[in-house]
């Protein structure tokens, strides 16, 4: 129970196989509090996610890339907790042209779209919490490993790289309030923004062939309980880290026949 008492916010359920489910569903089993987000046509599809936790979250309306929604999210949840433990950062997204192999004919404006909603939003989300953590607390965002330029992956590396940075300044500008900022850099994972990147059959093939420890394309469990271990106290003197759940991949070179 390393999360007993606390309350945790998590965005970006979208169904059961997202991996902010499982963070929710984990969470709750260690003994958080928690209260999902969502916004316009996935509010439904996250209500019925929510359904299938016990007990059922509330689902509170919330589109990053509005000022007023951020501000509304925290009168809500003063209003409902007066403090706020943890928060998950699980929203990303990327124009089609921004994807697919044509990363120089990306237009400008579907570049500014990917940075916007995938890292800018880390920040506007961190902000929005911040005032109700005046004891402390963790923020937690999910990452793809942004060393290295991944096929077909474009402009959202761009903005998962920028997401990196983003977490590096959070942790030195919310650090002496006590509030940690770190980031989970999840191997592939099949959930529904991941069939939205092209060439992703290929790359999950090719991850657990090359990951030291195997690779379950199918199993987000592993990544959450790291978000959980970030969220929890037992993490308290670790901020603007970047964990990597990826079955060892980050660490490899090449990879190497069997035994």
């Amino acid at each position: 129970m390393i999360l007993e008492g606390k309350r945790i916010l998590v965005t970006g359920v979208v169904n059961r196989r997202s991996i902010a489910f499982s963070i929710a569903e984990r969470a709750q089993a260690e003994g958080a509090e928690v209260l999902l987000t969502s916004f316009g046509r996935m509010t439904r599809m996250t209500e019925r996610s929510a359904a299938r936790l016990d007990p059922v979250p509330d689902v509170l309306e919330l589109d990053v890339n509005d000022d007023g929604h951020l501000a509304a999210l925290r009168d809500e949840l003063t209003t409902r907790w007066g403090r706020v433990d943890g928060a998950v950062h699980a929203i990303a997204f990327a124009p089609a042209d921004a994807l697919g192999g044509e990363f120089l004919a990306t237009p400008r404006a579907s570049a500014t779209s990917a940075f916007e909603t995938s890292a800018y939003s880390y920040k506007a989300l961190a902000e929005s919490v911040a005032p109700l953590m005046s004891e402390g607390g963790g923020i937690v965002g999910l990452d793809f490993d942004a060393t290295v330029a991944w096929p077909s992956y474009d402009w959202m590396g761009v903005a998962k790289a920028a997401l990196e940075s983003v977490n590096r300044y959070l942790a030195r500008e919310m650090g002496p309030q006590g509030v940690r900022v770190n980031l989970v850099a999840a191997g592939p994972i099949n959930t529904a923004a991941a069939s939205g990147v092209p060439g992703f059959s290929e790359l999950e093939t090719a991850w657990a062939e090359q990951a030291p420890l195997g690779w379950q394309v199918d199993d987000p469990v592993p990544v959450a309980d790291a978000a959980l271990f970030l969220l929890s106290d037992l993490a308290r003197a670790i901020t603007g880290e970047i964990v990597h759940v990826d079955g060892g991949v980050h660490a490899i070179g090449a990879a190497t026949p069997a035994p």
